[in-house]
């Protein structure tokens, strides 16, 4: 395991050989990266006091950081994990917090998303955005502002546009990891 790629406790970050994680990223703790995901430069995930989970084809792009809430018997048991389903896109420099993210949603760059959020399939969160805890970011909708607010539906064409960015991250992993 490498200095960047580090255990925290008993829990060891999952990595499978299809995924790309750059070499100036740094994963702590309890992580697991689904297939063909990537992970690009100067991201920090620290899976230390509760899990972190990454679907497949998703990517987190460069600068962002990934946490999670402790566990709370008063408050919230289970406390908040960060799970990010399939073909997610994170654009640059967001920070996720505890939060969901559902198949095929996207983060826009320098946005913020809190503990307990959830972002459903197939809605936008724009950048510059922050989503407040425990507010759910509904399907087929973008959100802007800060507070995050609907400010319109997507359209058809944005929504199925969606799996094609992730799938775009997807060849920029092959591409640099055949560079190598």
């Amino acid at each position: 395991m490498s200095k960047n790629i580090r255990r925290f406790k008993d829990a060891a970050p999952k990595i499978p050989d299809s995924a790309y994680v750059d070499d100036s990223a740094v994963l702590i703790g309890d992580i697991c990266l689904g297939e063909d995901s990537s992970v690009w430069c100067n991201v920090t995930i620290r899976g230390d006091v509760n899990r972190i989970l990454i679907g497949e084809r998703s990517n987190i792009q460069d600068g962002s950081v990934l946490h999670v809430t402790h566990k709370n018997p008063q408050r919230h048991p289970e406390g908040h994990p960060l799970i990010i389903g399939d073909d997610v896109t994170v654009g640059h420099n967001v920070t996720l917090h505890g939060c969901r993210l559902e198949d095929c949603s996207f983060v826009g760059m320098s946005s913020t998303v809190m503990d307990g959020a959830i972002v459903e399939s197939k809605a936008m969160v724009g950048a510059g955005a922050l989503v407040t805890a425990g507010t759910v970011v509904e399907s087929g909708w973008l959100y802007l502002g800060v507070p995050a607010k609907k400010a319109r539906q997507l359209t058809l064409e944005e929504m199925n546009y969606l799996p094609t960015l992730a799938a775009n991250y997807v060849q920029y992993a092959v591409d640099y990891k055949s560079s190598k």
